[in-house]
């Protein structure tokens, strides 16, 4: 069953160069790689559609016609994929949100495209909007260091601090890899400057308009070896993806 459907676009970072997983990603970017047989992107766009996403807005760079060819307007699904090329210069992560802003409008969800998240989006998407100050969310999960390396330190409800370089006993959360933004945010940072999503998120916190939502289920993710190792194991075996 369909759970309830979310309003907000969803942006999904899908530009890197994927050199952790070189080989496999010299000819094909990480979001095409084969899981179960078929394409990670379109396990990922099933998982949106689950969730009641109706448009989503990719955020590309290497590779990226590939994954338009192989996408197209997202009529198979039922929804609407819309495709931003990053520029000559690439300006990173946050750089290819604000490019794609003109796609995005007020509000948006952000998604990395090499992550697999089966959790419950129109939930997300109800708790910002009960923060009417708030210009960004992140999710975050107790990982106790289990899945990756627990980068937050949550209680309460509340972010209390966020750091992917410099890790605290503290820190028993991780960011989950779905978050909420407002396009007045990346409004707010010069055009020609590189940015990065953690930045954004760090300066968010630090003025006290990021608010925190956790998280029950487990992420999976196809950024490492071992991440796309298991997630193929799982498509394999049970013949789905958790939704």
């Amino acid at each position: 069953m369909t759970s309830a459907r979310v309003t907000l676009p969803v942006a999904v970072l899908a530009g890197g160069l994927a050199t952790r997983l070189r080989p496999l990603t010299d000819r094909i970017p990480k979001i095409l790689l084969d899981v179960g047989g078929r394409p990670f992107a379109e396990w990922q766009l099933e998982l949106l559609r689950h969730n009641g996403v109706r448009h989503v807005v990719y955020c590309l760079g290497y590779l990226g016609e590939q994954v338009r060819d192989t996408l197209g307007d997202g009529s198979r699904w039922g929804m609407r994929l819309e495709y931003v090329f990053d520029g000559p210069v690439l300006l990173g992560t946050g750089g290819a949100l604000r490019r794609a802003l003109p796609s995005l409008g007020e509000r948006f969800f952000v998604l990395y495209g090499d992550s697999y998240l089966p959790c419950r989006f129109a939930a997300v998407e109800d708790a910002f909007r009960r923060h009417e100050d708030a210009e960004g969310l992140m999710t975050v999960y107790l990982n106790d260091g289990r899945w990756d390396t627990s980068n937050v330190e949550f209680s309460a409800g509340c972010i209390r601090r966020y750091d992917k370089h410099i890790r605290t006993p503290s820190m028993r959360h991780i960011d989950y890899g779905l978050g909420i933004l407002t396009c007045r945010v990346l409004s707010s940072y010069p055009e020609t400057e590189t940015l990065d999503l953690a930045t954004i998120y760090r300066d968010l916190l630090l003025e006290g308009r990021l608010v925190g939502w956790e998280v029950d289920e487990r992420f999976y993710e196809i950024g490492s070896p071992s991440g796309l190792a298991e997630l193929r194991d799982l498509a394999e075996r049970e013949g789905r993806l958790p939704v």
